[in-house]
Formats: structure tokens, C-alpha cells, sequence
């Protein structure tokens, strides 16, 4: 007499795979996915890690630091433990962060005075601390760096009216966050040098 025959179980359907309960105990499939996933880090360490990762791609201020941590969920009482200790071991500086933002930002990126006060509100960095970073940016180093944007510029307005030139140029300058009064003066004497009849007209009424 034969044995009964029965029927073949097929890749992962049977009671095997599906008997385990989704907290399976150590020892089994994705336990120690979960029992080392960022959920049961320790919070404060986790703070810690993320400042890190934020510090080692470019300095940060405090409040982005703290927002960074909120997004991750971090709670608010942890995430102010945690910065105050990175505060008190120096690494968060405002101060050293908006010298470096302000000359970064006027050099590479051609920004004038007031754009620059706003990046630096947004980020969370004291008005006064503010006030004397900027102080790199005197007047004379404003207008040379807006004459060279607009020297750069010029070539891809020609054959335009003057008028339109002018409105273009000083746009641009405008946008960048530097005065329209500098911004007026700067292309009118730029344009000037190529003879161009620069028509008397008022930024502020545009």
C-alpha cells in the first residue's frame, strides 16, 4: 500500500512563512532590520548624528540646525539639549557663519547688501551679529562688484533701445538686492561708455 500523497507546498505560501507574526522575535526575517532602524536610536543620539551630517556639508546656524532636527521628528526638548551642548563646544558660531555667508554670497554669487540681510533673517542670524558681517560690503565694494555684473551683461543687450537696456540692467541689479538708486547710477555710466543716449528715467516710478 502506498502512502497518502500530499500536496506539495509552493515557495514562500506556506504555514512556515506565514505563521510568523509581524513582530517576529530576534533570530528571524527583518527583526534586525527593526531593532536597529532609526525609530529605536536612542533620540539624543540621533540628534547628534543628524548636526553632524548637517555641520560636515557646510556650516549651519542654530536655527537650521533646529529646524533640521524637527523635520526629522526629533522632540523640542531633546533637540534643544543637544544644540546647546554643540553650542557650548563651539560648533555653532553665527557669528563666524555670517562672515563666511556674506563674502561667499556678495563674490560668487553677486549679491548686494540687502539680499544678503535677508538671507541671513531667514537663517536665523542676529540683526546686530548681521549688521557686522556686512560691513565687509562697504559702499566702494558694492558699486565695483555691480558695475562688473552689468560690464558682463551689457554685450547681450545690444541693438535693444536704450531705454530697455536701461530697465533690463537695472532689474537685474535690483533682483540681486542692490539699490535702485546705485543700481540707476551704475548702468547709466556703463552704458555711457558705449556712447548709448541714455534716456532720464526714474527707477522708482517703474
Amino acid at each position: 500500500m502506498t502512502g497518502r500523497k500530499y500536496p506539495r507546498r509552493t515557495g514562500g505560501s506556506g504555514a512556515d512563512s506565514t505563521s510568523r507574526a509581524p513582530g517576529a522575535g530576534p533570530g528571524e526575517p527583518g527583526s534586525s532590520r527593526r531593532s536597529g532602524s532609526a525609530q529605536d536610536q536612542d533620540p539624543a543620539a540621533r540628534a547628534r548624528d543628524i548636526c553632524y551630517r548637517l555641520l560636515a556639508m557646510r556650516d549651519h546656524t542654530r536655527l537650521e540646525l533646529e529646524q533640521g532636527l524637527h523635520k526629522r521628528e526629533i522632540p523640542p526638548e531633546v533637540a534643544q539639549e543637544v544644540l546647546a551642548k554643540f553650542d557650548k563646544a563651539g560648533l555653532i558660531n553665527d557669528e563666524a557663519f555670517a562672515e563666511s555667508w556674506v563674502r561667499a554670497r556678495h563674490a560668487n554669487k553677486g549679491l548686494g547688501r540687502r539680499a544678503i540681510a535677508q538671507e541671513l533673517r531667514r537663517k536665523g542670524v542676529d540683526q546686530t551679529i548681521a549688521d557686522d558681517a556686512l560691513e565687509v560690503v562697504d559702499a566702494d565694494a558694492e558699486e565695483s562688484r555691480a558695475r562688473e555684473l552689468v560690464r558682463r551683461k551689457l554685450p547681450a543687450t545690444r541693438g535693444l533701445a536704450a531705454e530697455v537696456r536701461l530697465r533690463r540692467l537695472v532689474g537685474m541689479l535690483a533682483r540681486r538686492g542692490y539699490s535702485e538708486g546705485l543700481a540707476f547710477r551704475v548702468v547709466k555710466a556703463e552704458l555711457a561708455t558705449e556712447d548709448e543716449d541714455v534716456p532720464d528715467w526714474d527707477p522708482t516710478s517703474a
